[in-house]
């Protein structure tokens, strides 16, 4: 007996010992998963020996030895780690012969407790994955238990109570039904070393050694309880190595999208103030369209502007020249644009507003459609409102700026789904007013 415990203890030892290993060499993270289960089950209980002569257990006409709910039990369960766990639990036990067996009538209560180390082999194997919502647990340790005789007939000790103990020993695969509930059917092994009565209550035979077996099935459920959603035998459970190295992936990643270039004018976005820049068109470091003389058209597309009229007819300098401003405003080069569910335009779209001023000033005769646009995120009745605000924003800016409101009309155009709407950046470029000079 105290072989078998130092055995015993030595295993128990062990699990806790490569629990801790575990946690530390795999560093496990402070995402914490449900250490805490509990259990509750229902089953039956079978001595399988000693008995004495005339007294069995099984029906052998029946599958399995026939079926008697005659367990229960309830038990809480801690995981010291994701692999390794410690376990209590209290089972009562009703042992009787069956009906339409040739066993003579006996009865046997008994009240047991067991403290066990438990192991998920799903992930000490690491094939969670496959495994999916299936679970398989293996657990040991000692048990002790208190049998009372209820068998009335003479020589079998009615209503004494003995005190013994051993091993138990058992398999215990799961289905996860929900996130923290799952369902188990559980097959134990125990052996005791103490005990002297047979199941039936009558004293045991001096051969038998003070050995007794008994086998339990049953099926229960296991609920896990704590701080995160998902049961603990299935929590996902990521080590530091493996977040480092997400986070870094997630970091190039960032970099990588900050290091685009929308509009190729050379300047990455994450430094591009003017993320529209015409193309061919001279750009400072922070992607502005060079204009050194403020007047609202950069240097290069004056500069086309003045050759092409140099080499046209001087009388028709002006159409010429107001015919290309016209143009670029009407073909989307120059917009307004938005952050997010924003209604007041970026500040870098000052620019382009003033152009679309020192148009309209130079050109009183000119009316123009602002012409709102908004991403595809949110709903339709939602967007057809802000692109239409949108629009009215930019209208108020307009007559504050001293144009009459005579000669600004909104347009509310809804959702541009020209772009990838899950692309970040592409959405940038529709969250914007463009003009239409008319």
């Amino acid at each position: 007996m105290k072989k078998c415990l130092l055995v015993l203890f030595a295993i128990l030892f062990s699990f806790s010992t490569n629990a801790q290993v575990a946690v530390d060499t795999t560093g496990v993270l402070g995402d914490s998963f449900n250490r805490w289960s509990i259990e509750a089950s229902v089953g039956q209980g079978k001595g399988i020996k000693p008995y004495a002569d005339g007294y069995f257990s099984s029906n052998p006409d029946k599958f399995f030895g026939g079926l008697q709910l005659n367990s229960f039990g309830i038990g809480v369960r801690y995981m010291i780690s994701p692999k390794f766990g410690l376990k209590l639990d209290f089972n009562y036990e009703d042992f009787e012969n069956q009906d339409g067996t040739a066993s003579l009538d006996y009865r046997m209560l008994q009240y047991r407790t067991s403290i066990q180390g438990v192991v998920n082999l799903i992930r000490l194997f690491d094939i969670q994955e496959s495994a999916g919502r299936f679970g398989f647990l293996m657990h040991g340790g000692i048990q002790v238990a208190r049998m009372t005789s209820k068998t009335e007939a003479p020589g079998h000790n009615y209503d004494l109570t003995e005190t013994n103990g051993g091993l138990i020993l058992g398999f215990m695969p799961e289905f996860r039904i929900t996130k923290a509930l799952a369902a188990f059917i559980d097959l134990s092994l125990l052996a005791s070393y103490r005990q002297h009565l047979n199941w039936d209550g009558s004293y045991s035979d001096p051969t038998n050694n003070l050995a007794g077996q008994m086998v339990s099935t049953s099926f229960g459920l296991s609920y896990s309880f704590g701080n995160e959603k998902i049961h603990g035998d299935w929590a996902i459970i990521q080590d530091k190595n493996s977040k480092e190295i997400a986070e870094l992936n997630n970091r190039i990643g960032e970099i990588e999208t900050q290091m685009d270039d929308t509009d190729k004018d050379g300047v990455p976005d994450y430094l591009d103030v003017e993320n529209n820049s015409i193309a061919g068109v001279a750009v400072d470091t922070k992607g502005r369209m060079v204009d050194k003389n403020n007047n609202g058209i950069p240097d290069d597309l004056e500069k086309y502007i003045d050759n092409s009229i140099t080499t046209n007819n001087n009388n028709n300098k002006t159409a010429i020249n107001q015919g290309m401003l016209e143009q670029l405003i009407n073909d989307g080069y120059i917009a307004a644009y938005f952050d997010t569910n924003k209604r007041q335009p970026t500040n870098e779209s000052a620019d382009n507003i003033g152009f679309v001023l020192n148009y309209l000033r130079n050109n009183p005769s000119k009316s123009v459609d602002i012409i709102g646009y908004a991403d595809e995120l949110g709903s339709s009745t939602y967007n057809n409102k802000l692109s239409s605000d949108r629009a009215q924003n930019i209208k108020d800016i307009l007559i504050k700026s001293g144009i009459d409101a005579s000669r600004l009309n909104i347009v509310g155009n809804g959702v541009d789904n020209s772009v990838d709407k899950n692309s970040e950046y592409a959405r940038r470029l529709v969250r914007k007013v463009v003009f239409k000079i008319k």
